[in-house]
């Protein structure tokens, strides 16, 4: 089978960062997750079914929780944490899972002692990277190119948006124009990308956390920080986008200051 362009948009398998050898490092600690589906029953009104739930570990900022409601009164549940922290039997990880889910409150109300309904699975090192994003007939979207972490479900906004921006790109190669992929492709992905990687970093070190439950929110700056979170992440108009480093540096010490 032969192709004029490659678009590999194989996830996790990441087919071509394997075969040309393309993989990097990429600068996020190793972080593992354990999941499982359960029958939450959960009576009507209680919660938001249509909203996903996360939840932060009482004692340890770096380990958060997500609840997914699904069809039929089924939910996704699961743990985040660095990989040590989860580095557990396979045999005893429903029982470490359940510990996690009883520690934390709000996720506890919700899921109780439901049924699991699967058995507890275990992922790690999920983050990716690789040193370029294209090159000679081909070019990477979503999770096959850069994947940094499930928190705010980046990979999603980040594939669509690789994806939007390489069929434009090809399709104007196709139509025989000369493509700089560097400057149409390459740097404006990368660029929201690191917005997320900005807002990541600093969930996982409690900083963005002080700023989302911060009791004094000045609205605008809430609607901003939320169009990020919502895949709004290359919205230049957006301060947040524009110098995220700076701006979450400086919004925290605000905060920090007034918590004082």
């Amino acid at each position: 089978m032969h192709a004029r362009f490659i678009l590999d948009a194989s996830g996790f398998g990441r087919v071509l960062p394997r075969l040309l050898n393309l993989e990097a490092p990429t600068g996020m600690p190793l972080r593992a997750a354990l999941f499982t589906h359960v029958q939450d029953a959960l009576p009507a009104g209680m919660t938001d079914r249509n909203k996903i739930c996360i939840a932060v570990h009482p004692e340890r900022r770096d380990v958060w929780y997500w609840m997914i409601p699904l069809a039929n009164g089924r939910s996704s549940v699961g743990c985040v944490a660095e990989a040590s922290f989860l580095d557990i039997p396979e045999a005893e990880r429903e029982a470490a899972l359940r510990a996690l889910i009883r520690a934390e409150p709000n996720i506890a109300s919700l899921i109780g002692d439901a049924p699991f309904l699967m058995p507890v699975r275990h992922i790690g090192g999920y983050a990716a990277n690789v040193e370029k994003l294209h090159g000679p007939g081909y070019a990477l979207l979503g999770n096959a190119g850069e994947f940094l972490d499930p928190v705010f479900s980046s990979g999603v906004t980040i594939a669509f948006r690789s994806a939007d921006l390489a069929v434009r790109a090809l399709l104007r190669q196709l139509a025989g124009e000369t493509v700089d992929w560097q400057s149409v492709y390459d740097v404006p992905l990368r660029r929201g990308i690191d917005t997320f990687r900005a807002f990541i970093e600093r969930w996982y070190t409690g900083e963005l956390q002080d700023i989302i439950f911060h009791p004094q929110q000045a609205p605008g700056i809430r609607r901003m920080i939320s169009a990020i979170l919502a895949g709004y992440a290359w919205d230049e108009t957006n301060p947040f986008v524009a110098d995220p480093v700076r701006r979450l540096n400086t919004l925290h010490e605000v905060c920090r200051l007034e918590a004082v």
